[in-house]
């Protein structure tokens, strides 16, 4: 703005002069932008708009880019191991999938999201986010089907990728290398093309190889996204965006639980024990999408949006994985299946939103009335015999083939459209009201090859709600209590040929948010019950029966600051009491196989901002998991396990360089059992280091 001088003095000749002008703008995070340090403001997933964390009556927890790099994520579930009620790495060191369970039920299938929209995985058909390509990773605890069609009852994950920067370049580049002999390499350029920033671009790649853990075993991966906005106005942008990723590895030692949880005979096998073998054993998976991002805002009422894209996804997995002992423990002879799947998959999901926002007397609303339509089809290929058994004590490696048996050879195809409107009342400056509703049909068919008299097609129909009431102070505290309900598709039909009904999620939450105005913090605190229905379980036998419900019952507190200059702090606690309140008899009261009732985790993060040390820090963290049980009865107990994490970095100038060590003791523990026969070891020490140059 221009800055008039002070009139002249009467005495002196009539003199005026201009000063340069002087912008001034304040910073206002965007919800789908980058995060500044450690502590987000503003999110959409909650609510698909433009949001504060503090105003949105419902658990949503944000790991920024700055957290991502300075824990040295390599992964989706490594970038969430501190965040509240995600129990991230389910089943271990797994460098195929990213497993993660949300307020004690499993999430990866249906609340695996990109940009808003989901990435839907089926039998083993299983899609994988690189990291490095993300902005965000944004948790949104409780149901949220209102919003995102089928997905399940715990929450989800919503990542957001990177864009074309808005408010100058991005050039950085990077490599780095950790303890198992496994290296990187990435880049990340963005920037305006003309003078007018109305074209922009981004270019994210990287390449990783070498070993894990476990000999034989590589993870291997590459990775190119670019994307392109055309932004002729203030008011519109249209933004073409696309992703390859392949990735290389190994399939997973499946283990007994006497040996790994409990001393077997012979003792516990070891962590880096190859148990399939490289004449067969690989895993591959090639996926690839594209799509669009477009927005236009005609004035300060109405905005419309919409969100494309389609993806594309050939996965080829052989392995030979353990079934239990042979015989007696004692002999040590893993007993092994041969087994091979070649699924692929395609998806086509489009979202469109139009968003109003006005008054009416003392309410201000924003209204959101959107469509959105998804087109799943998966080709699925499975085979099984059974495998030759390894001697755990002196492995001998064969020359093995895949099996040409067959057990599975479908088409699914699945088509769901959901029509939604949700309205954001603000009565005020304080009280805030979320009304939202949405309802979904859904299609399912399967062509059955080898059995084509089990072949089906039906339909569903559900509705999904949401209520919330939030009242905010001035110093930012914000009670609020919300009920929600969920839904998801279940594939297959009862024995009188009919589909399974869909699986229903119903959640009542009530808690507290703090998040002021002028200071980065973010602290909350959230009870709930929430019930799963309609779930698949057995009678103990091979019978598939519609009878289930879990009942979820929880505590959840998070903390996200930076407490003075250079220090920040995460943690959190999440404690459930989690039980099976309809299903077979004997696992009636029992807890669901795999699923610890306690979950916490602190870090803290300083950085010299002044002296000789400037740019110099360290950082140190500490996360629990509490004890899980490997079979429906809860007779076999898998201890919890408490590990630490430390790190050390230093920035001068355009580099940056870094030294982690996650779980540094080198704690040898399981990190969970889906059966007496099937146990996971979570990962040992791993040191990594990274140098990075930003210019």
């Amino acid at each position: 703005m221009e800055v008039p001088a002070p009139a002249p003095v009467a005495s002196e000749p009539e003199e005026s002069f201009t000063l340069p002008a002087v912008n001034v703008e304040a910073e206002r995070e965007r919800a789908n932008g980058p995060v500044k340090g450690y502590t987000a403001r503003r999110s959409a997933s909650g609510t698909k708009t433009d949001t504060a964390l503090g105003e949105t009556p419902q658990s949503v927890s944000v790991v920024g880019r700055a957290q991502m790099d300075a824990q040295q994520a390599q992964s989706v579930v490594e970038a969430t191991r501190y965040t509240p009620g995600v129990r991230s790495e389910t089943f271990g060191a797994d460098p195929r999938n990213d497993w993660f369970l949300v307020r004690g039920f499993t999430a990866q299938e249906g609340g695996y999201f990109l940009d808003g929209l989901q990435l839907y995985s089926s039998s083993f058909a299983t899609w994988r986010l690189e990291p490095f390509g993300l902005e965000r990773v944004e948790a949104v605890r409780g149901p949220a089907s209102v919003l995102y069609g089928g997905t399940s009852p715990g929450g989800l994950l919503n990542m957001v990728g990177k864009r074309p920067p808005t408010d100058g370049p991005v050039r950085h580049v990077e490599v780095g290398g950790n303890s198992f002999a496994n290296g990187y390499a990435a880049v990340d350029l963005g920037g305006a093309i003309d003078d007018g920033n109305h074209w922009r671009y981004r270019v994210t790649a990287l390449a990783r190889g070498g070993g894990t853990q476990v000999d034989d075993t590589d993870n291997n991966r590459l990775f190119l996204a670019p994307a392109l906005t055309w932004a002729p106005t203030e008011r519109t942008s249209l933004t073409l965006h696309g992703s390859v990723l392949a990735d290389r590895t190994q399939g997973q030692n499946f283990l007994p639980y006497v040996g790994t949880v409990v001393d077997a005979p012979y003792g516990r096998i070891p962590t880096d024990l190859f148990t399939s073998d490289k004449s067969l054993d690989h895993f591959q998976r090639d996926q690839a999408w594209a799509g669009y991002e477009f927005s236009h805002r005609f004035d300060d009422t109405f905005t419309v949006r919409q969100n494309l894209r389609y993806a594309h996804l050939n996965l080829d997995f052989q392995t030979l994985y353990g079934v239990g002992y042979q015989g007696d423990p004692a002999d040590a002879l893993l007993a092994r299946g041969n087994f091979v799947t070649r699924p692929s998959a395609n998806l086509f999901t489009v979202d469109t939103q139009g968003e109003a926002r006005f008054t009416t007397g003392p309410v201000h609303h924003k209204v959101l009335v959107g469509v959105d339509f998804k087109h799943y089809r998966l080709d699925d290929d499975q085979g099984y015999e059974a495998g030759a058994p390894l001697d755990l004590l002196n492995p001998v490696r064969g020359d093995y083939t895949p099996t040409t048996a067959r057990y599975a050879q479908n088409r699914a195809t699945q088509d769901q459209l959901g029509v939604y409107l949700q309205d954001q009342l603000r009565f005020g400056e304080r009280l805030n009201l979320v009304v939202s509703g949405r309802h979904d049909w859904v299609g399912l068919d399967v062509q059955n090859t080898l059995l084509p008299t089990a072949s089906y097609n039906g339909s569903e129909g559900a509705f999904s709600g949401r209520a919330g009431l939030l009242y905010r102070f001035d110093n930012g505290i914000a009670p609020y209590v919300s009920v929600s309900n969920s839904f998801t598709p279940v594939a297959g039909t009862k024995t009188d040929g009919s589909l399974f009904k869909p699986e229903t999620g119903q959640q009542v939450e009530a808690g507290v948010k703090f998040q002021p105005d002028t200071l980065p913090v973010l602290v909350g605190l959230s009870l709930f019950e929430l019930k799963r229905k309609n779930f698949i379980t057995t009678d103990g036998a091979f019978n598939q029966l519609q009878i289930g419900e879990v009942r979820s019952r929880g505590l959840e507190v998070e903390a996200n600051a930076t407490l003075l200059r250079g220090l920040s702090l995460i943690g959190s606690a999440s404690l459930y009491s989690l039980e099976i309140t309809e299903g077979a008899d004997f696992e009636l009261g029992k807890r669901p196989v795999g699923v610890p009732e306690v979950l916490a985790s602190l870090w803290l993060d300083y950085t010299f901002q002044d002296g000789a040390l400037r740019g110099f820090g360290a950082a140190a963290g500490v996360r629990g998991v509490g004890a899980s049980f490997a079979d429906r009865d809860n007779l076999l107990e898998v201890p919890g396990f408490t590990l630490v994490d430390v790190g050390v970095h230093y920035e001068r100038g355009p580099w940056r360089a870094a030294i982690n060590a996650a779980n540094v003791a080198d704690k040898t523990y399981v990190s969970s059992c889906s059966s007496a026969t099937a146990c996971f070891y979570g990962e040992r020490r791993k040191a990594s280091a990274t140098v990075g140059y930003t210019w």
